[in-house]
Formats: structure tokens, sequence, C-alpha cells
């Protein structure tokens, strides 16, 4: 399973290394660098050294540019301050230190005024394959490079604004445009001239589903579609049954540039579709075996 970090979810508390801390709370906070223990950069070294291997000819050029750019490396946990002066200088956007999953509207207020809310503690050595809850790398790593694409910041910035407007025509509104973020921003391919490549967070982060999302034979591939996604469930305890491919990222924001309350009035009336089905019109890059799906669990 990919470590995933969603448009909020209500959660109470989640256990970590830094202790009982809550994960579904307003507060912007300060990154604690100084506070970072030995453990804590080493497991930042270990996770980033093996990504940053896996990545090469997986991840999309976009995002391994984006991440030089801003001067990550092994070496130690980066510094929020220091990340800010270059992710500001390049796209206006800056990180907001939180305990964890926020607020919808919170989360939503943030994007729109390009603030990304990145969780300030990281994973424990023992949780290195997997925690259920995102994490500083996950936030760090997998999100926060594409934030230097102009195209990118922007569609980001967009969504956040389409969030507090879904958040006020109610729930239905909210689930629909979950399914996009869960879809491009977490789990998104990208078509490159040399093949399909990853830009999801949910991806980049894990080590499996960078493996799995490309060269499983299991999922399925299908061609980006907006209402189509809008209406597709999606796994969040498994690897992803389907992936939706964009073209580039000038499609994806022109795709959601629109104004939603008319798609949204005509998804109201439509019925979900099974995170692992294809249809008819679909545009089927690869039609997915099915093997080793769960059944049931579709959110």
């Amino acid at each position: 399973m990919a470590e995933t970090a969603t448009p909020p979810r209500r959660v109470e508390h989640q256990q970590t290394d830094k202790g009982y801390v809550p994960v579904y709370t307003t507060a912007v906070v300060e990154q604690p660098w100084e506070e970072y223990s030995a453990d804590d950069h080493a497991t930042w070294g270990t996770l980033y050294t093996r990504q940053r291997e896996l990545l090469a000819g997986r991840a999309c050029d976009e995002f391994l540019r984006a991440q030089d750019a801003m001067g990550m490396d092994a070496r130690a946990i980066p510094r929020f301050d220091q990340l800010n002066e270059v992710l500001g200088a390049a796209t206006g956007w800056t990180l907001v230190g939180v305990e964890g999953l926020l607020p919808e509207l919170d989360f939503f207020d943030h994007l729109a005024n390009r603030r990304f809310p990145v969780t300030w503690w990281i994973r424990r050595p023992e949780q290195i394959d997997y925690i259920a809850e995102p994490d500083l790398f996950h936030d760090l790593f997998g999100h926060v490079p594409l934030l230097m694409d102009p195209m990118f910041a922007d569609y980001m910035q967009a969504y956040g604004a389409g969030g507090v407007k879904a958040h006020a025509i109610g729930p239905e509104a909210l689930q629909q445009l979950t399914r996009l973020y869960w879809y491009t921003v977490e789990f998104g391919l990208i078509r490159q001239a040399d093949g399909l490549r990853i830009y999801g967070a949910g991806i980049v982060s894990s080590k499996g589903e960078s493996l799995y999302s490309l060269e499983s034979e299991a999922p399925n591939r299908i061609g980006f579609d907006l209402e189509r996604i809008m209406r597709t469930r999606y796994r969040i305890d498994t690897y992803q049954k389907t992936y939706f491919v964009i073209d580039s990222f000038e499609q994806l924001m022109q795709a959601t540039a629109p104004d939603f309350t008319p798609i949204y009035a005509r998804l109201a009336a439509q019925e979900t579709i099974p995170a692992g089905d294809v249809r008819e019109d679909d545009e089927v890059i690869h039609r997915g075996t099915g093997e080793g799906w769960a059944s049931g669990g579709d959110v």
C-alpha cells in the first residue's frame, strides 16, 4: 500500500515516534528542525536514497528536475525555511508545518492561498516500508517538488479554490472532488515521449507502488477523463486497481479550469464506478488482469 496524503478525513490521533500527536487539527506549527534525532535524519536519508534510485526512468522529468532544483538530498531532513526561499522565488508557494491531517476547509484554504501543509514528524525506522498516515517524507519528498512546476503549481491552487467552493455545495461535491485529487495529485501517471511515468505523490513516495503502478500487469491504465475520474471509487488499503494517465500538466489544468458546478449537478444523477471497472468508452492504455485484487473496499 502507498503512503498517502489525501484530502483530509477525520482521524483523532496517531502514535508516532514523536509520541501521541493529533492528526485532525487546524494548528500551523514551526518545524522543530533542531529536535530531529539522528534516527530521524537517517530515516529520511534511507528513504530518499532508495526512492531516488528507484525513480530514475520511472518518475516524470518534471518531478526529478524540480527535486534537484530544490536542493533536497539524503544528508538530512530539509529545512522548511530554506525550501521556502527556493519555492517562493519559483512559484510563490510556501510550506507550512502541521501535525497531520487538516479539516477539509482548512486544507483547501491553504492550497487556494499557495500554502502547502507538510506534516513535521517522520516515521520511525521500523516503519520504513509502510505507515498508515502521511508523514514528513510522503509530504515533502512526494508532494512538494512539483510545486516548483508553474503549471502544476497553478493546478494545485485552482484545486484548493475549487475545494472551498465544493465544501459550500455539499458532501457529494466534496467526494467527487476528492476522487480527482486521489487519481491525479496522489496516484497520477503521465505520458512522456519515452513512456509512462509517475507524478502522483502517493506513488513516488512508495517503493512498492512505484514498481506496481508502471510494471504490474494487474492494474488498469486509462486515459484521463475528468468526469469519469470524479465518478470512480478508489482504494485506501491496497495498491490502486486503476491509474489514470494525463498527457501533460497543461491538459490537467485546462480540463479542470471550468466551473465545476454543472459537473456536480450532472454527476449527482449518475452511479459511481467501481475502482477496477473498465468501460466501453475508456481510452484503455492497459487492461489489467486484476491478479491479486482484494474484493470490496472501494470508497
